[in-house]
């Protein structure tokens, strides 16, 4: 008897459980198909986001990528693309950073002013970065000793005066002279050819 008892008193509570767990499903359910056939309040939310979008402070926009159409005037940035889909080409050394001058209206192009002053019409449809370059002070650390140029990979420049006739056409002589015995002849580079003096290294303009 006391075993029958146990049982359906376990049964029992067992019910009301599942009973108990059923109204709560029902309940939620209920909220979820009245909140989805509210219409209006759907769109009020999604226009308040839309409205946060659009009057966001730039700072908070530091580090995303999206193309120069997308961006305000006067908005700092970097690692800018020169053709569509091409990747980062300027504007990528510590520190620096280039400055929208002007939105594209009329043309495609967006007028940009380069770290060296120089103004560049780049594509619209380019990407770039918002913000600066970090490390600002990178240019302004001093080298400890000669070896530390070293372990950044620079080479010693020596002086073609400082050499011997073999090694440079400025070598030899006595004293400082670039002219090695021969007076009159103008600056030259290692292999000899004129550096100066007007001469012309380029490709021969074509003729008209």
């Amino acid at each position: 008897m006391a075993v029958r008892r146990a049982s359906s008193t376990f049964f029992n509570n067992l019910n009301l459980l599942n009973s108990t767990i059923r109204q709560s499903l029902h309940n939620t359910v209920a909220a979820h198909r009245n909140f989805s056939s509210d219409g209006v309040g759907i769109h009020s939310l999604r226009d308040s986001m839309m409205n946060q979008m659009v009057h966001v402070d730039i700072n908070s926009q530091i580090g995303s990528c999206m193309p120069l159409a997308a961006m305000r005037i006067g908005t700092m940035i970097h690692n800018i693309e020169v053709n569509p889909g091409q990747g980062g080409k300027l504007v990528r050394a510590a520190g620096t950073c280039a400055k929208i001058l002007k939105e594209p209206t009329a043309s495609r192009y967006c007028l940009i002013r380069l770290p060296s002053g120089a103004e560049k019409l780049i594509d619209s449809r380019c990407r770039a970065t918002i913000g600066t370059v970090s490390n600002p002070s990178h240019g302004a650390r001093k080298l400890r000793k000669a070896g530390h140029s070293r372990w950044l990979g620079r080479r010693p420049v020596v002086r073609g005066v400082a050499m011997n006739p073999v090694d440079h056409p400025h070598g030899g002589g006595e004293g400082r002279s670039k002219s090695s015995g021969n007076h009159g002849r103008c600056s030259l580079t290692p292999w000899g050819k004129p550096c100066k003096s007007g001469y012309k290294t380029g490709p021969l303009k074509r003729r008209k």
